[in-house]
């Protein structure tokens, strides 16, 4: 057994994990530290993914590293882009010869009297077991189990005599060429797979149980291009950038002030692209607009293909498999020779490892999570935790920020340990995942840390207002112990609102 310490841990090389590393080679460049990565190589949810179509939800102005600019006019990037864009990110910042593959990792253990962590990984090839201690532990694994997507066992599932495939585990070789195809769900997954597939299947089927609301996207932004034409580069990005966080800022806050308003709005857009060859029952949601993640459609893809009658929408439930496809409760059968069930995430927290605290174990469900970045009662540890209602990337810097200046204090005051502790009892329903309802969040309460009712515990899902708090507001501010001593609240206040607003908007 092979032992080694480093004073940082990151799990998990994927854009939080990277981009976590980068900023600590920039702001903490004194710093050992290891990334350990389960798989063979990097990129996590880009690297996994191989289904047809596999692109960004979110524009790539936003979803860069505000440290490295994405450049080109291309705002829904492909799968393949964004891992070769997070490859670079890695080496142009010489954290690629930090991350150690392959490695599984097993348990996480505090102890107080050791003040470290320890960790234990399996070889996944070999076998052999790896002990790592560090003096911080920082959590960059996503919220899903990479092992195994969410299915139900769907009566009649044995009795189908076609293919069954997962879009989490994709066959390089599989053939849909002139196939009948049945993609189940009406997330950004089945938004991506339809008229992708479409272009060679015989026909894509989408089938939903309830509709989602769509927003088509151009993949291309022709503003920006001109902007790169006039401007220096970097000047051309930083506008994007900020206009792309307003506009999505705006589309979020307004639908949660004015839902009628925008679920007009959102409609009539899909009225227009559908052009009345589609019924729009099958694009009226039951729900408000952002009560569940508003899905892009790149450049009317799926509007075109159903005007072209090479997809359609069936909005349904199942009964059961068939031997030939799916019978709908409604009594309609859907051919198919391929099922993809495009339904939802296993959520998982920290890859499934259940840290432990002076052998204790940490239940996620009964901890509030403070300023989203630390778990409470859980000693020199973080958690890097995107968004959901804009660019996961932009809370990953302002996180990997605030823990470098939590971390450069310590050091600078010879402080060992720190802890966040809620001692006024704050711990509200609502999970750290806020009030999206989506059923893949549902399925996973009782998996999900909470959020606070107030404070540093609640999560605001709001960018402007993370950058004010994890990038100005000062580290002591009451609830944080260093070396078992709660710390006071600084009289320094945020340093006005302008440059907040600036910086969230043009970068550090």
């Amino acid at each position: 057994m092979s032992q080694h310490h480093f004073e940082v841990l990151i799990i998990g090389a994927g854009v939080s994990g990277i981009g976590m590393a980068c900023h600590l080679k920039r702001e903490c460049p004194g710093k050992t530290f290891a990334i350990l990565e389960r798989r063979q190589s990097l990129g996590g949810t880009w690297d996994l993914f191989r289904y047809p179509g596999i692109r960004s939800d979110s524009d790539m102005f936003t979803f860069g590293y505000n440290f490295r600019p994405w450049t080109g006019g291309k705002v829904l990037a492909d799968g393949a882009s964004i891992k070769n864009y997070v490859q670079e990110t890695a080496q142009e910042n010489d954290v690629a010869r930090h991350i150690r593959y392959g490695l599984a990792v097993k348990t996480a253990d505090w102890s107080g009297v050791d003040q470290c962590w320890t960790l234990t990984a399996e070889k996944e090839v070999s076998g052999e077991v790896a002990t790592f201690t560090a003096n911080f532990l920082i959590g960059c694994t996503g919220y899903y189990n990479y092992d195994q997507g969410y299915k139900p066992d769907f009566p009649g599932e044995s009795d189908f005599k076609g293919q069954i495939v997962h879009p989490q585990h994709w066959p390089e070789d599989l053939d849909y060429a002139g196939k009948k195809v049945v993609v189940i769900g009406s997330g950004a997954t089945a938004i991506t797979l339809v008229p992708t597939m479409a272009e060679k299947a015989a026909h894509v089927t989408m089938l939903q149980r309830s509709p989602t609301y769509l927003m088509p996207l151009p993949s291309t932004d022709k503003v920006s291009l001109f902007l790169q034409k006039v401007l220096p580069a970097r000047v051309a990005y930083r506008i994007t950038r900020a206009r792309n966080i307003a506009i999505s800022r705006f589309l979020f806050q307004r639908s949660r002030k004015s839902p009628n308003t925008m679920r007009r709005l959102f409609l009539g857009i899909i009225k227009r692209q559908v052009d009345g060859k589609a019924d729009m029952r099958h694009f009226t949601p039951d729900y408000n607009p952002w009560d569940q993640r508003l899905c892009v459609v790149k450049d009317g893809d799926l509007f075109r293909a159903l005007k072209a009658d090479k997809a359609s929408i069936a909005t349904d439930r199942i009964e059961q498999f068939t031997e030939t496809g799916i019978r709908l409760t409604s009594g309609e059968e859907l051919a198919a020779d391929i099922i993809v069930p495009a339904i939802g995430l296993d959520i998982q927290m920290l890859g499934g490892i259940r840290p432990r605290v002076d052998g204790e174990e940490v239940a996620m469900r009964d901890k509030v999570i403070y300023k989203s970045v630390m778990v409470e009662g859980v000693p020199n540890a973080g958690m890097i935790f995107g968004y959901t209602n804009i660019s996961w990337t932009l809370k990953v810097d302002i996180a990997a920020e605030y823990l470098c200046r939590l971390m450069n204090l310590m050091d600078q005051r010879g402080i060992h340990t720190v802890v966040a502790r809620d001692t006024e009892n704050s711990r509200g329903d609502d999970t750290i995942l806020g009030s999206l309802n989506a059923g893949y969040i549902r399925r996973a309460d009782d998996r999900l840390p909470r959020q606070g009712t107030k404070g540093p515990w609640k999560s605001t899902q709001n960018y402007l207002e993370d950058v004010k708090i994890l990038r100005f507001e000062p580290i002591e501010d009451g609830y944080l112990e260093f070396d078992g001593i709660r710390s006071h609240a600084s009289d320094r206040a945020p340093s006005g609102f302008l440059r907040p607003l600036r910086s969230a908007l043009f970068g550090a």
